[in-house]
């Protein structure tokens, strides 16, 4: 039977996160839907003191025991619409061997909980059209395509690379 889950706000500074952070991280990363290439050593030797180095970001991590099994990172931006904060979730993570379980649903709740105690009017995120699991889960946790009017169609994640 597995341990109860634990779900912790990450603190930057605990190594026994910061080592969580980057190992879930990289599990991400090597997966197909991280783009199937493990953390580089820069972000494996910089991520952790450069997400604490900016206090618009904060990180939820999943332990099953001592065992690292789950990790959202979720950064803070604003909605000049609404003149209030918004947060993107960023990365998802769920361990191969954990998934089905309900954690990434009970990781979106508390990082929900945070986003309304930092006043956000809405939560945002990017998922890639053929990650049908992700996809499906995000539209029963009460996601949606963007949009403003349904004429002008939905919005699109778009990325131009700097170098």
């Amino acid at each position: 039977m597995p341990e109860p889950l634990t779900l912790v706000r990450a603190d930057y500074a605990n190594p026994a996160h910061a080592a969580a952070l980057i190992d879930l991280l990289d599990h991400y990363a090597q997966d197909a839907a991280g783009g199937g290439a493990p953390l580089s050593d820069f972000a494996r030797a910089h991520l952790v003191e450069s997400l604490a180095a900016r206090p618009f970001i904060f990180s939820v991590l999943a332990f099953e025991g001592d065992a690292a099994v789950g990790l959202v990172n979720a950064i803070e931006g604003f909605s000049t619409f609404a003149c209030r904060p918004l947060v993107n979730i960023h990365d998802v993570v769920v361990r191969q061997s954990h998934r089905g379980r309900g954690i990434a649903a009970r990781l979106f709740a508390e990082v929900e909980t945070i986003a309304i105690e930092r006043g956000a009017c809405k939560l945002t995120l990017e998922v890639l059209s053929e990650n049908r699991a992700a996809r499906g889960l995000y539209l029963k946790l009460g996601f949606d395509d963007y949009r403003l009017d349904p004429a002008m169609g939905e919005a699109r994640f778009m990325q131009k690379w700097l170098g």
